[in-house]
């Protein structure tokens, strides 16, 4: 049966004739193979041997070169470069692999959780099906991927196509502090057909080297798109009021109950309280802890911002940030130079300064 085609694909077709193999090899013959070396010019006795020019000159091959790569052995093709585009990653080149090191951009998202859910991403986004996933031991494994390109098209019968088969397993390690972690690919199997014929390819080093980066470079390049997504919300998250209630419970203490969770709230504060004519003189975000001084020049920041003057003494006092009774919510607790809670009176008067700076809305800088 006579296939109908267009005159653009059969062009396309008769240049389009060369295998996957003829591409990594240089065009024309291998004549060079058996070229032989001409002696030197013979200088008569009496005359002055002229001077060469040694800038073609072939260097002579190093120790650890392999001698029998030329001719058709010849990969020509130049090599792949590891791109580790997304935010927080690098290479670190081993001697049997390379792998992407990856840096936590947000210390309230799981590392792994992340990786794992971004190669997950990846997968579906090409289509790419997954024969087993185990999140404790850390790797992802591919079914088959092919990939087919028509080598010689027939216009009376069926294509010679080059089939490529390749699966894929993805290392996932996660250093102990949870920060830092290492994505390693690897290329489990492969096999190529032509015209439904098993091709014996026997893959060098350098061969999975290649496929494995590309694989990899793409994967990146997901991850990149995802990390550049997260951290432009976490700005503009950033940019948002906040919105503080005061609680004074009858047991206990008056404080501000924050709506917005822990490191939102810190990240804030640090904006917020030099506004409030706070001076902020050491911080321990491990402890939720601020070491504040007030002196009595409010009066500035009470005409550059247009609130009352702090009902506060001058001298040091503690800022403490703890977890809510939700993810959502932080609890703020205004204490003196001797960790003791202040009294609800001034928990109270402060509250209002506190309150009408957290919410106002920010632009990104």
């Amino acid at each position: 049966m006579l296939k109908k085609v267009t005159p653009l694909i059969l062009v396309a077709a008769v240049a389009a004739c060369s295998s996957p193999l003829d591409r990594r090899q240089a065009n024309g013959t291998e004549d060079y193979v058996q070229a032989e070396q001409a002696p030197l010019l013979k200088i008569p006795a009496g005359l002055k041997t002229p001077p060469y020019n040694k800038e073609f000159d072939v260097p002579a091959l190093g120790p650890k070169a392999n001698a029998t790569v030329y001719g058709k052995n010849l990969d020509i093709r130049p090599p792949l470069q590891v791109l580790p585009m997304a935010e927080g990653t690098h290479v670190e080149e081993g001697s049997d692999n390379i792998k992407i090191v990856v840096e936590s951009i947000d210390n309230t998202v799981d590392l792994k959780q992340e990786i794992f859910s971004n190669l997950d991403g990846f997968l579906a986004q090409k289509g790419i099906a997954v024969r087993s996933r185990d999140f404790d031991k850390g790797n992802i494994e591919t079914d088959w991927i092919e990939s087919r390109e028509v080598i010689e098209s027939n216009m009376w019968g069926s294509d010679k196509v080059y089939l490529l088969r390749q699966r894929y397993r993805f290392d996932v390690e996660t250093r102990p502090h949870g920060r830092t972690a290492n994505i390693v690919i690897h290329l489990v199997e492969h096999e190529e057909f032509y015209d439904d014929k098993a091709q014996n390819v026997l893959l060098s080093g350098e061969d999975k080297q290649r496929y494995t980066i590309d694989m990899l470079n793409s994967a990146i390049a997901y991850i990149s798109v995802k990390r550049d997504q997260s951290i432009q919300a976490n700005r503009l998250k950033q940019t948002l009021g906040i919105n503080v209630d005061l609680v004074t419970p009858e047991e206990g203490k008056a404080y501000w109950s924050a709506k917005a969770p822990y490191k939102q709230v810190w990240d804030r504060l640090r904006i917020v309280l030099p506004e409030m004519g706070f001076e902020i003189a050491d911080m321990d975000s491990a402890k939720g802890l601020y070491f504040i001084k007030f002196d009595d020049n409010s009066g500035f920041w009470s005409s550059l911002w247009g609130e009352d003057k702090l009902a506060l003494k001058e001298g040091s006092y503690r800022l403490l940030l703890e977890d809510g009774d939700t993810p959502e919510d932080t609890k703020i607790f205004l204490r003196d130079a001797e960790d003791q809670p202040l009294s609800d009176e001034v928990v109270t008067n402060v509250y209002q300064s506190l309150s009408n700076l957290m919410k106002e809305e920010r632009k990104l800088r």
